[in-house]
């Protein structure tokens, strides 16, 4: 395939756009949390930025929207900067095959989470950050690596939100509880579900979030933020546990390692080539975006981009 203009770009963006304005089965909101069951599902943005600096975007890519469980990706290069290869004593790097949130598997494997992307594996490396620091000290930490990944200081933790989740959050203090239980929480549930909240709570822009995400792209004069090794990883995880039990499924459909939220943002890697967000509100029934999984399968197909070839 012959390299794509920025015309190409645009255009398949904006054909993306106008497919996704015309479906009428949107999905259902995380109405689970309060604050997000307020969002229109009406709402779509999708953005790229490509490794050789340019960016692209149409729909609402300027609206922020709750990363939630897209933060679990720069809180994993956080924890493997700080304890390396010794994070998965605490946690492993298998598919969980169960929902996000489910508590079956960890009372099977006494406290040690699948993998760090499920609810209780992403607690686990939450923990393990705030090793010798305050959750305060912890979030500012979280907030620097995103801001320095997508070059923009303004990206902010939406406290309605940290509040909104902290007080209906009962599913992930019994995670906690059941891992400081088993001597694989180090803090009190307390202190590291508000840090983990709090992080879930940030507020990023489809065209910040593409951004942010340059760091895994793994390209000359992206940013540097782990090592190469590293983002290697990070992506394998990606592509492997990414999406829940929905993982195997989006794989097969887009093949490119992503990332998903329950506020409906998917951050996608294409190696070497782009990071790209997408952001449409309605869930599947595994707690992945509707819509922005079947955005990004069009767009892996109109660029080319596969891990696989």
């Amino acid at each position: 395939m012959a390299p794509l203009t920025a015309m190409d770009f645009a255009a398949i963006l904006d054909d993306i756009e106008h497919a996704m304005a015309a479906r009428t089965d949107r999905g259902r909101v995380a109405d689970y949390i309060p604050e997000l069951a307020r969002i229109d599902p009406a709402q779509f943005a999708i953005a790229v930025s490509l490794a050789d600096g340019r960016s692209f975007a149409s729909g609402n890519a300027d609206t922020p929207f709750s990363i939630q469980s897209v933060s679990k990706v720069f809180t994993l290069a956080l924890a493997l900067g700080k304890l390396g290869d010794r994070l998965w004593t605490r946690v492993g790097r298998e598919p969980s095959g169960l929902a996000f949130n489910s508590i079956l598997q960890l009372e099977h494997e006494k406290g040690r989470p699948r993998n760090p992307f499920i609810n209780s594996g992403a607690i686990v490396t939450t923990d393990a950050i705030l090793e010798g620091a305050t959750p305060a000290e912890t979030l500012g930490a979280i907030l620097r690596f995103i801001r320095t990944a997508a070059d923009d200081d303004d990206i902010h933790i939406n406290e309605a939100v940290a509040r909104s989740e902290t007080e209906t959050g009962h599913g992930n203090f019994a995670l906690a509880h059941y891992m400081r239980a088993h001597g694989n929480l180090h803090h009190a549930p307390e202190l590291t579900l508000g840090t983990y909240f709090h992080q879930c709570a940030i507020d990023m822009t489809a065209r910040q979030l593409a951004r942010a995400g340059r760091f895994l792209i793994n390209a000359p004069d992206m940013p540097r933020m782990v090592s190469p090794d590293r983002v290697r990883r990070i992506n394998a995880l990606m592509m492997t546990c990414g999406h829940y039990d929905g993982s195997g499924d989006f794989a097969f459909r887009v093949g490119l390692p992503g990332k998903s939220g329950v506020g409906g943002g998917i951050l996608v890697i294409a190696p070497g080539r782009a990071a790209i967000a997408v952001w449409s509100p309605g869930l599947n029934a595994q707690g992945n975006s509707l819509l922005g999984t079947e955005a990004v399968e069009r767009l892996a197909r109109a660029t080319g981009w596969s891990v696989f070839g």
